[in-house]
């Protein structure tokens, strides 16, 4: 299975994170985008699966369309599940799992947020201390101004579901 980070910048500059799960690419929203330092707790907001096939997009999403705006690959790789059934896992609001990509490696856990004031779609993104946590990680952008003119409009390869 594999994972997928998009570097989207809509009317705001967002990672979308997507798990390889049940055949589908489950999908958050990540505004500060992950981290590989564990005292750094990310905000994730569920979003709608998206097919396999959005996980290889880039381009430019046209304006007047749903997402509008360049979308890169920041990150991609392999997807461990640490649970026997992740999509159970993830109905009971907790699954951790190993990345292998070029920038996130080693152990993560989704844990969903409860209470009064949550829609049921907050999640939290953690990474675990092991031997690739970097409390002095910085993200950076994937979208240089050489990527930007690579890229064309174009509509994603599929709809979400």
């Amino acid at each position: 299975m594999r994972f997928v980070v998009h570097e989207h910048h809509a009317s705001r500059l967002h990672f979308d994170f997507r798990l390889e799960i049940e055949g589908v690419l489950k999908s958050w929203a990540i505004p500060k985008g992950p981290s590989l330092n564990p005292a750094e707790k990310r905000l994730a907001v569920m979003v709608a699966d998206h097919t396999l096939e959005y996980g290889s997009f880039e381009g430019i999403i046209p304006e007047g369309s749903y997402g509008a705006g360049p979308v890169v690959i920041w990150d991609e790789g392999a997807f461990i599940p640490l649970e026997e059934d992740p999509a159970k896992a993830l109905k009971e609001g907790s699954l951790k799992f190993e990345l292998r990509g070029k920038h996130l490696k080693g152990n993560f856990a989704l844990i969903r947020l409860k209470g009064p004031r949550t829609t049921g779609k907050e999640w939290l993104l953690m990474k675990k201390s092991d031997s690739h946590a970097d409390a002095s990680f910085r993200l950076t952008a994937a979208l240089t101004l050489a990527k930007r003119k690579q890229l064309r409009q174009t509509i994603p390869p599929c709809e979400t579901s």
